[in-house]
């Protein structure tokens, strides 16, 4: 997959610089509170933005959904005294209206926003001709494509103050996390727009204030270039989301426990990293051929089946593999869980390989 995206200089200069960080509360629910927890993280240089929900989309009716235009004062009041630029969640045109009204810095799309590439259209339009900043936060499903399409949308618009908001995604498996992170999305997102800078939300990844410190150290570890914490001045009494909330003082406290790791090292040890990289593709090299080699003996054993009318999958074959291969790979210190989706991957191909290689035989 290609894009381009036209990102403005200035925001990707963020790349280069200390992690961009967000904070402010899930929801703007009182112009006490929300001016209270401005100020209070005012007292932290490293905050630049101050986020706060005003319209809240919420899974069923009847949970607090935010005050609505009635906050906006409020946080115009916050930009005023504090001078941190504020962001607030859009859903629809009218929202980026009001928004910009109130002179609003930076505008996010939500998770569930992003799923519905005619709500994002809506917004883009309505966006044309403005020259404000946006997050578009990943769609509440693992999908990729759906991601960089509603960024490609925005960007169609003419907005080019792009950023992307890695926020987690819905999983259905049992997680510690409310919503799983699957790192490997957001890394693709890197590789394919490399100017766009993305941002971690770890409130919306973890729900739990315990694990915010986790996937925070663990989103700059992986060069993610800031993060987006929900921090409330008083949250156990916060009308929406209050397990993952923390106070300023708290998230005083997580930043001040994060380890910021260097891109680079000094020149002996870039020059031990690049030989020992160096190795690693002479083996990506050998495993590539390997891996070939094999599929070609898959091939000849699909050219078998079909001579002699033999069924594709043979479940006792596959398992005795799986056994065997997990037993060998244990005692070569390889994790298991990685071990068997990589055979299954592998098996996969194998089983579309010699699938295709069945059909020819109806084939004229």
């Amino acid at each position: 997959m290609s894009t381009k995206i036209e990102i403005e200089k200035n925001l990707t200069s963020l790349k280069n610089e200390s992690p961009l960080i967000i904070a402010g509360p899930c929801s703007a629910e009182t112009e006490e509170q929300v001016i209270t927890t401005a100020r209070l993280l005012k007292n932290d240089p490293r905050i630049s933005i101050f986020r706060a929900g005003v319209w809240k989309p919420r899974t069923r009716p009847g949970s607090f959904e935010g005050m609505g235009e009635v906050a906006l004062p409020w946080l115009s009041r916050v930009k005023k005294e504090t001078g941190f630029k504020i962001a607030i969640e859009v859903a629809k045109p009218k929202h980026v209206e009001l928004a910009l009204k109130y002179n609003i810095d930076i505008l996010w799309l939500g998770a569930r926003s992003v799923v519905s590439p005619f709500v994002v259209q809506e917004i883009a339009d309505a966006l044309k001709g403005t020259n404000i900043t946006v997050m578009i936060k990943n769609p509440v499903i693992p999908d990729l494509k759906l991601w960089i399409g509603a960024i490609e949308r925005v960007n169609a618009s003419g907005i080019n103050k792009l950023m992307a908001i890695h926020r987690g995604f819905h999983f259905f498996e049992k997680s510690p996390y409310r919503n799983s992170p699957m790192w490997e999305i957001p890394i693709e997102l890197k590789r394919i727009i490399p100017d766009l800078p993305i941002i971690t939300d770890p409130s919306h990844i973890t729900g739990k204030r315990k694990l915010l410190n986790e996937i925070s150290q663990k989103a700059l570890d992986l060069e993610m270039d800031g993060l987006m914490i929900e921090s409330h001045v008083n949250p156990s009494v916060a009308l929406s989301d209050a397990a993952q909330q923390i106070t300023p003082s708290r998230l005083k406290d997580l930043l001040d426990n994060l380890i910021i790791r260097k891109k680079k090292g000094n020149p002996v040890f870039e020059n031990s990293l690049e030989k020992l990289r160096n190795e690693i593709d002479k083996l990506d090299g050998e495993l590539l051929q390997i891996l070939a080699r094999r599929l070609e003996i898959t091939d000849e054993i699909g050219k078998y089946k079909r001579e002699n009318n033999i069924t594709i999958l043979q479940m006792k074959r596959w398992a005795g593999i799986i056994r065997d291969r997990l037993s060998i790979g244990a005692h070569l210190g390889l994790d298991e869980k990685f071990l068997y989706d990589l055979l299954k991957v592998i098996h996969k191909e194998s089983i579309i390989r010699q699938t295709g290689i069945l059909n020819k035989k109806n084939k004229p």
